[in-house]
């Protein structure tokens, strides 16, 4: 006879109330929002940095998959099998026989995109999951104000049809890097995904408008919503609630209170 306790397992989203719209998801979790906070903090350095961005990436990846990806059930025998015939698990697992492909934003998407690949090919079946690669610049003006982002190059591994297509880019800034990329997908890759998901860190409300404009069906995961730049009125109500008012970009683009430049921060290289 079997067990039904796993036949329906529970997964609930533990996320921040905001009026953004069904499509974003300010995940609530006060670890991580702790450890995010050290990573932005001045003066913590590699290789802490990067030890930071694995395991928040880690867990917001396990988040994404809990909450977005389909199940199945299954009937697995134990190493019990060979002792009684009750030695089986019976339940729910991830679906195994889904397509992913986790797009690396180079440069600060790179670490991230990377511990996606690696803990989605132990998740699912590995000839299933593919990681593509996008060299993207941000175009500056002479006051070193972000005014565009240009795409540099691409290895792009095949079509996208039924595959989930994840973007793990730690920082939601603008929106320009991410919508030029998911419009790239939309526009020159083959095939129609199953869903398309952005994995952030930080983003800004600035970065959500952009987002949901361009691309209303996209599902956007963060761990923090930043609005350091918004007026006073805005500090202390729900996310979105005075949308048009909240402000997260400084006169440079870059997020406040922010952590800094990820894909410097990452790399050693501060250009």
């Amino acid at each position: 006879m079997r067990d039904t306790l796993y036949a329906n397992v529970p997964f609930r989203l533990n996320e921040m109330t905001h009026h953004y719209g069904p499509q974003v998801h300010l995940v609530g979790n006060p670890f991580l929002l702790s450890q995010l906070a050290t990573l932005c903090s001045k003066g913590v350095i590699q290789p802490q940095i990067n030890r930071l961005v694995e395991l928040l990436y880690a867990d917001l990846v396990k988040t994404v998959v809990n909450a977005e990806f389909p199940r199945k059930m299954v009937s697995l025998p134990t190493r019990m099998i060979d002792s009684t015939p009750q030695g089986l698990y019976q339940g729910e697992v991830i679906e195994p026989q889904v397509r992913v492909v986790t797009v690396n934003i180079a440069r600060a998407g790179t670490l991230p995109s990377q511990v996606a690949y690696d803990l989605l090919n132990s998740t699912v079946d590995p000839a299933l999951v593919r990681q593509d690669h996008i060299i993207m610049s941000r175009m500056i003006d002479a006051a070193q104000a972000v005014v565009g982002s240009e795409i540099g190059g691409a290895k792009i591994g095949g079509d996208v049809d039924d595959a989930f297509v994840l973007f793990p880019d730690p920082m939601g800034a603008t929106g320009g890097s991410l919508s030029t990329a998911i419009t790239l997908y939309k526009t020159k890759v083959p095939g129609r995904p199953r869903r398309i998901i952005t994995l952030n860190l930080i983003v800004t409300p600035e970065y959500l408008k952009r987002m949901t404009k361009d691309h209303p069906d996209v599902v956007i995961y963060a761990l923090r919503l930043d609005r350091g730049m918004s007026p006073p009125e805005v500090f202390g109500t729900e996310p979105g609630a005075l949308w048009e008012k909240e402000r997260g970009l400084d006169d440079r683009q870059y997020i406040v209170p922010g952590g800094g430049g990820f894909g410097e921060i990452m790399n050693n290289a501060y250009v």
